[in-house]
Order: structure tokens, then C-alpha cells, then sequence
């Protein structure tokens, strides 16, 4: 059966609004899309979505009770809440400098968890 979805482009500072129309992986026809990029990402939204996970981690001894941080790379959307449960389980322990990786290699995605900013040791 023919679906079709409505996308916000989010490649480039357009935002132009794609219509895909697709049957089960294999793509029929993209349109709306004023840039190269539009189309890559409607194909990739709709075979095989991504996201970029920023959240927060506890700090054991931290300046401030959680540490932001994110994946160094986009991971499948449908690891997602499996990815923020293990975040969500984990206590790091100050002090903590941007880019420090707290988890390699989440889930087997090849994307690390890493620091998004430094955090001192409380006094």
C-alpha cells in the first residue's frame, strides 16, 4: 500500500515542506524539496530516521546536580528511549570537561555519550 508523509526539511535553513510517497522502504516520489539535501533527508526520515540525543546526566560531586551531554553522532530513532534509560541510569563523577566520553559506544551505534560543557568539582 502507497503512504505518504508530510516532512519540515530541517538539511538547511529553508524548512521546506517535502512530500514523500513511499511503499514500505522503497521511495516513489519526493517533491518539495529546493536543495539536494531536501531529498537525502526525506529517503533517510522515512527508510531510516535519526536523531542527534542531547539530555542530561547525574554528576556525583559536581558544581551542579546534572551535566548536559549528547551523542557524537545521530543514532536510530527507535533506540532512542532505550539510549535515554541507560543515560538516565548512570552517575558521573566531577570534574567533567566538554567533550569527556561518558558511554562509548551506546547501544553498539557507534555514537558516544560525551560532555557538552566543563562542570568543577564541588568544594
Amino acid at each position: 500500500m502507497i503512504e505518504k508523509k508530510q516532512l519540515t526539511c530541517v538539511a538547511c535553513p529553508k524548512g521546506c515542506e517535502v512530500a514523500v510517497e513511499f511503499e514500505g522502504n522503497e521511495i516513489i516520489s519526493i517533491d518539495g524539496h529546493a536543495c539536494p539535501q531536501g531529498e537525502d533527508y526525506a529517503k533517510e526520515e522515512v527508510v531510516a530516521p535519526t536523531r542527534i540525543l542531547p539530555t542530561t546526566a547525574v554528576v556525583k560531586n559536581g558544581s551542579l546536580p546534572l551535566v548536559p551531554v549528547k551523542t557524537t553522532k545521530a543514532i536510530p530513532l527507535e533506540v532512542i528511549h532505550d539510549a535515554m534509560s541507560i543515560i538516565g541510569n548512570i552517575e558521573v563523577e566531577a570534574p567533567i570537561k566538554m567533550g569527556d566520553v561518558l558511554i562509548e559506544n551506546i547501544l553498539d551505534t557507534g555514537a558516544d555519550i560525551v560532555a557538552t560543557r566543563n562542570l568543577a568539582r564541588q568544594i
